[in-house]
C-alpha cells in the first residue's frame, strides 16, 4: 500500500498566551488540487499557449524582469513602487501566533470567517502547553482571536478546539465587508398571511440535518466524466434539460403546488392545510357564482 504524502505546514512558529508558548504549524484545511484545472491549447499543434507580457502603448512584449508595480491614481496615471519601496513596508513574520482575547463564537457574524486552516503542535516540545490552552477554551466555550502573518500579510484569526486539535479561521476586516444597504436598498412588502403559513409549511416538511457528503460539485463531476469518455474515445452527446410543462406564474399556485408533493389522497395537502387554519377555498367560489346568477337575473329582465 502506498504511503499517503506528508502535508507541507503553510506556517510555521509559536502560539503564545500570555507567558505561555508552544511550538506549532499551519496546515490548510481545504482540499483544492483535486478541482479541474485546464491549458489553453492550440488545436492545430497540440502545443500549450504561453502568455506573453505586453506594452499596451507600444504592442512591444516587456521582459517580466523589468516591471514594477505600479498604483493607478487617475486614468492612465500610476505611482510607481520600486521592490526595495515594498520591502521596505511588508510586516517581518514574528512567528508569533498571540491570543489577544477570548470571545464567544456566535458573537463572530458568519460573514468574517475565510479560510480554515489546522493549528497543530509542531514536535514533542511543548506539547502539553498547547493541550492545556486547548482544554481551557473547550471548558469555557471560548474562541480565541490572535493575528498571524502569513505572506507578509498580518492576519486576525479566531482558534477554537476542533477534535484532538484547533482550528484556525483566519478573518475578514471590517473594511472588507459591504454594507448591506449597498444591495438591500428597497423595503420589502409584507407578506400575504395565507402565503405565509403555506410557506412555513413547506420549511416543516423539508426540515432535516445537514450532511455535507450529500452535496456535490455536479459540474466538477460532468467534467470528470467527459474527459473519462474523452479518453476512452466515446462520442459526447449532451442531454436535452428537463422542461417542466407546467409553468406556474401566481406565487400562490406555485407555493400550493410546492406544498402538495407527489401522489398521496386526492385532496390537495395545501387545501387541507388551509381550512384546518380556517381558511376555506369555497368561499371565494360561492362568490363568484352568486355574481354569475345576478348577471343572468338581471340580463332577463332586460329582455
Amino acid at each position: 500500500m502506498a504511503k499517503q504524502k506528508a502535508m507541507r505546514p503553510t506556517w510555521e512558529g509559536h502560539l503564545r498566551l500570555s507567558l505561555v508558548t508552544c511550538p506549532v504549524a499551519l496546515y490548510t484545511a481545504t482540499e483544492r488540487t483535486a478541482d479541474i484545472h485546464f491549458n489553453m491549447i492550440n488545436p492545430r499543434t497540440n502545443n500549450r499557449i504561453r502568455m506573453q507580457t505586453v506594452d499596451a502603448g507600444t504592442g512591444k512584449p516587456v521582459d517580466r524582469a523589468d516591471l514594477v508595480r505600479g498604483f493607478a491614481v487617475s486614468k492612465n496615471k500610476y505611482v510607481l513602487l520600486e521592490k526595495e519601496e515594498l520591502d521596505a513596508v511588508r510586516l517581518e513574520s514574528t512567528r508569533i501566533l498571540d491570543i489577544e482575547e477570548f470571545v464567544d463564537a456566535t458573537e463572530i457574524d458568519r460573514i468574517y470567517w475565510d479560510e480554515p486552516y489546522y493549528l497543530a503542535p509542531s514536535g514533542k516540545t511543548g506539547i502539553e502547553a498547547y493541550a492545556v490552552i486547548r482544554a481551557a477554551m473547550e471548558k469555557r466555550r471560548k474562541v480565541a482571536l490572535g493575528r498571524v502573518v502569513m505572506h507578509q500579510r498580518e492576519r486576525i484569526c479566531a482558534l477554537e478546539p476542533r477534535d484532538k486539535g484547533i482550528l484556525l479561521t483566519t478573518l475578514r476586516t471590517h473594511d472588507e465587508i459591504r454594507a448591506t444597504s449597498e444591495v438591500f436598498d428597497r423595503s420589502l412588502p409584507r407578506p400575504n398571511a395565507q402565503m405565509l403559513q403555506i410557506a412555513e409549511k413547506i420549511i416543516e416538511q423539508q426540515d432535516a440535518r445537514f450532511d455535507p457528503t450529500r452535496f456535490k460539485d455536479r459540474y466538477e463531476d460532468a467534467l470528470r466524466e467527459l474527459i473519462a469518455k474523452k479518453k476512452k474515445g466515446q462520442p459526447v452527446v449532451s442531454e436535452a434539460p428537463e422542461q417542466d410543462d407546467e409553468k406556474v406564474v401566481d406565487l400562490m399556485e406555485a407555493l400550493k403546488k410546492s406544498l402538495k408533493g407527489g401522489g398521496g389522497p386526492s385532496r390537495d395537502k395545501a387545501d387541507r392545510f388551509l381550512e384546518a387554519h380556517g381558511r376555506s377555498k369555497a368561499k371565494p367560489k360561492a362568490k363568484a357564482k352568486t355574481k354569475t346568477r345576478h348577471k343572468a337575473v338581471s340580463r332577463k329582465r332586460a329582455a
